[in-house]
């Protein structure tokens, strides 16, 4: 039963003996809204990784994240995971503190601008990426498993174009704001 069933279903069940020909106010079909089996999927991966990465490693879904990027970067700073991942700057720098605590990276002034600090892995922090990285690449694997390599490679190709569109949605998004309600929307940072 999809997400919408259910909820319509619960709506309906509370309402039995109401009108059957009474329409429901508007709302989204979620059948066929992208951004909430997004969010479903992205919010049930992510729980059901944090629960493995936290019972193993002490490490939540978050520091993982952190983790991930500093692999594939060498180093970076709080303030460029913030960009590419979209946490906030905060959020970040807790993960650091998180991270440095466990002694799983070190922290040094970036040689280009003082004022910032990089992460860097230390060799305990590059073994435990390592195991927790076994573990993701495996769910992402069983995730994947009812697609063909045609539809992965597809599915990809379309989730980066997405992801490349996201300032455009911001700017609609703004439109849209100031024409219907007839005010500026803030912009997002």
């Amino acid at each position: 039963m999809t997400p919408r069933k259910l909820s319509l279903a619960a709506t309906r069940k509370g309402a039995a003996a109401a009108d059957r020909s009474e329409q429901l106010p508007p709302s989204i079909d979620l059948d066929r809204y992208v951004p909430a089996y997004l969010i479903w999927l992205g919010n049930k991966l992510t729980r059901g990784a944090s629960q493995h990465y936290l019972n193993l490693f002490g490490i939540g879904a978050e520091v993982w994240r952190c983790m991930a990027l500093l692999a594939a970067q060498g180093s970076i700073t709080a303030q460029e995971v913030s960009q590419v991942i979209g946490m906030d700057k905060a959020s970040v720098s807790r993960c650091f503190k998180q991270m440095a605590a466990k002694q799983l990276i070190t922290m040094q002034l970036d040689p280009t601008d003082g004022r910032l600090r990089r992460a860097s892995f230390t060799e305990h922090g590059r073994h435990v990426h390592d195991q927790i990285l076994a573990i993701a690449l495996e769910r992402e694997r069983a995730l994947l498993a009812v697609l063909s390599p045609a539809e992965q490679d597809t599915l990809l190709h379309l989730l980066k174009r997405l992801h490349e569109n996201l300032p455009e949605v911001e700017k609609a998004t703004q439109v849209f704001v100031a024409d219907s309600l007839g005010r500026p929307a803030k912009p997002n940072h």
